[in-house]
């Protein structure tokens, strides 16, 4: 069975930005996954560092905001490496063009693992606070859905938890570190 990461990537103290923290830590406290098969990263705004994951895994999946004005807040989009490096996308923050790099240097080693990338347009990535907007929160459930789809697409046996931790409790634990939490990040 193939090697799947599941990284989340944003700025946690920038509202929306941090969408894909939350997403990566919702889905690692609401379902059950083998762990040999599937590990969740809190890739932060790791950038770089990220890169050997790109060599240590079959497939990653990453997931994130899209600062893209021509679209519509919560539009969310799947896009593989070779679609995120088309030079179509709008890059705004400073973690958009570190994936968009590292994707970029990765792309031409000899392995690499197949990326996909889960964004969805944000609302504000410029208030400093530890929550997510209105429209984003409205389309909360469908971006896990989305990333839960392909997971499952890719092999991963996901299998929800009776007992939810809920977005509420996922940005309260974003908002307070000191909070230590089962199998955290």
């Amino acid at each position: 069975m193939k090697k799947v990461a599941l990284i989340g990537s944003g700025n946690a103290f920038f509202k929306d930005e941090g969408i894909g923290l939350y997403a990566a830590k919702y889905i690692k406290e609401n379902y059950h996954f083998d762990e040999n098969h599937l590990e969740i990263v809190d890739g932060g705004t790791l950038g770089f560092k990220l890169m050997p994951l790109l060599q240590e895994f079959d497939t990653v999946f990453i997931v994130n905001t899209a600062s893209d004005e021509s679209r519509e807040v919560g539009e969310i989009s799947v896009k593989t490496t070779d679609e995120f490096l088309d030079g179509s996308l709008v890059k705004k923050t400073a973690n958009e063009v570190e994936i968009a790099e590292m994707l970029q240097i990765c792309s031409m080693a000899d392995s690499v693992a197949e990326t996909v990338v889960i964004s969805i347009v944000p609302e504000d990535i410029i208030a400093v606070e530890v929550s997510l907007s209105d429209k984003l929160r409205e389309h909360w459930h469908a971006y896990i859905g989305i990333t839960v789809e392909k997971l499952q697409d890719e092999g991963i046996l996901l299998e929800k938890k009776e007992q939810e931790v809920t977005l509420d409790d996922i940005l309260h634990i974003f908002a307070n570190p000191s909070i230590k939490h089962s199998r955290g990040f």
